[in-house]
C-alpha cells in the first residue's frame, strides 16, 4: 500500500479511466462529485472514498490530480470557496492534468509554493479508451523532487511519461502537441472540402491517403467520422480545441512570436464553434462538415444521411 493518498477532481471522459487505474493499482483514492454521480459511484464501489468538497478532498490527500477543462476551472478549484488551497497541507502536491494556460500554471505554482505546497503540470496525450487501458502519455513540468513523488501515480494510467522540464513546461509542450494535431485536423477538413468541390469523394480521397506516407494514427481516428460515420471516433470537442488554440496564441504573444499558421487553424475551429447549434460540443473529426458547409459542400458521412 502506498504512503501517498491520491485525491482526484474531474471525473469526465478522461478522468474516470485515470482514477479507476489509480485505485485498482493500489493507491488510496479520494474523489468528489461535480455534476455527474455515475463515475463517483463506480469508483466508490472499487474502493475509493468520497469527499464532500475540494477542501475536504485536499485535507484527506497528499497528492491531488485535476483533470478539468482549462485554467479557469483549475483556478476555481484551487482558489474558490471550500477550494483546495484551504485544505492543502504543507508538503502536499497538486498535479494539473488539464490543458491550461502556462501563465496561469506558473502563477498558481508560485502562490502554492509560498504555503509549502508543490505543483506539477502533467497534461495528457491520448483518448478516453487509452485512459481506461492505462495507456495515455503524460508530459510533465515539475521539479525533480516533485516528479519523483508523482511518477508512480502517473504510471498507473500512462504508458509514456516524459519529464519535460520545470513547472509550466508540460503545458507549453501540450499546446505545441495540440498545435500539430489540430493543424492536421484543419488541413484534412479543408482538403476534404476541396476534394468534394472538384468531384473526388471522401472515400476516393481516403483510398489514396490511407496506407501512404501521409497516413498516421490521428488521420485514421479523424477519418473514422467522415468515412465510417462513427460520431465518437475521437472524443475531443471543438470547444476544447478552440480553447487550446487560444492558449497557444497567448503563449506565442508572450514569446513575441508571429503565429500566422496557429491563428489560421484557430479560425477554422472558431468557424465551427460559432456556427450555432451543436458546433461547440461536436468533436474535432466533425470539422469537415462545418468547413464544407461554408463553401456549399455537404460532408455529412454517407452512413448518417437519410
Amino acid at each position: 500500500m502506498s504512503s501517498e493518498t491520491i485525491g482526484f477532481l474531474g471525473l469526465g471522459l478522461m478522468g474516470h479511466g485515470m482514477a479507476r487505474n489509480i485505485v485498482e493499482k493500489g493507491f488510496p483514492l479520494v474523489v468528489a462529485a461535480h455534476r455527474n454521480r455515475a463515475p463517483v459511484d463506480d469508483l466508490v464501489k472499487r474502493g475509493a472514498a468520497e469527499a464532500a468538497s475540494p477542501r475536504e478532498l485536499a485535507e484527506r490527500s497528499s497528492i491531488v490530480l485535476l483533470c478539468v477543462t482549462g485554467s479557469r476551472e483549475v483556478e476555481a478549484l484551487v482558489r474558490g470557496k471550500d477550494g483546495l488551497k484551504a485544505g492543502l497541507k504543507p508538503g502536499s502536491i497538486v498535479v494539473d492534468c488539464s490543458t491550461a494556460d502556462p501563465n496561469s500554471t506558473v502563477a498558481l505554482a508560485d502562490e502554492l509554493a509560498a504555503a509549502g505546497i508543490g505543483y506539477a503540470d502533467a497534461p495528457l496525450g491520448g483518448t478516453p479508451v487509452q485512459a481506461a487501458e492505462g495507456k495515455l502519455s503524460a508530459m510533465v513540468g515539475a521539479s525533480d523532487e516533485v516528479f519523483g513523488r508523482i511518477e508512480p501515480v502517473l504510471a498507473t494510467w500512462a504508458g509514456k511519461i516524459v519529464h519535460i522540464g520545470g513547472v509550466g513546461d508540460g503545458h507549453r509542450m501540450k499546446l505545441l502537441n495540440n498545435f500539430l494535431s489540430l493543424g492536421y485536423a484543419a488541413i484534412y477538413a479543408e482538403a476534404l472540402a476541396l476534394s468534394v468541390k472538384v468531384g473526388i469523394s471522401p472515400e476516393r480521397f481516403d483510398s489514396v491517403i490511407r496506407g501512404g506516407r501521409m497516413d498516421n494514427g490521428f488521420y485514421q481516428t479523424f477519418m473514422g467520422y467522415t468515412i465510417e460515420g462513427n460520431r465518437e471516433a475521437h472524443k475531443f470537442t471543438i470547444a476544447n480545441a478552440l480553447k487550446d488554440l487560444t492558449y497557444l496564441e497567448s503563449m506565442a504573444d508572450a514569446a513575441k512570436l508571429s503565429n500566422p499558421v496557429g491563428n489560421a487553424i484557430k479560425n477554422s475551429f472558431a468557424l465551427a464553434f460559432n456556427t450555432g447549434g451543436d458546433g461547440a460540443e461536436n468533436y474535432v473529426p466533425h470539422l469537415p462538415e462545418y468547413v464544407g458547409r461554408a463553401s456549399g459542400v455537404d460532408l455529412t458521412p454517407k452512413r448518417l444521411k437519410p
